[in-house]
């Protein structure tokens, strides 16, 4: 389940997720509430997305997140337009 408030987010593991994301919060916020998730619920799995690329990674990481999504490999990829006449 995607979230975006620590509310949001105690909720939906309250009420079942396996997942949550927390989106778009800033690294210490994030680490705040992903430590909060995994104090009611162990067991639910902790992801972080949004504004992560590969120089503030290590700002994403930390013991209580589980999973970091980077958004940045598939819609910052470079394109390549070219067409095929036979």
């Amino acid at each position: 389940v995607e979230c975006s408030t620590v509310a949001e987010a105690l909720e939906a593991a309250k009420a079942g997720a396996d997942i949550v994301l927390l989106d778009n919060f800033a690294p210490q916020e994030l680490h705040e509430v992903a430590a909060q998730v995994k104090a009611a619920h162990p067991a639910v799995t902790v992801e972080a997305s949004g504004g992560v690329v590969l120089g503030t990674l290590p700002q994403f990481l930390g013991p209580h997140i589980d999973v970091v999504s980077m958004g940045c490999l598939t819609h910052s990829a470079p394109a390549l337009d070219f067409a095929l006449r036979v």
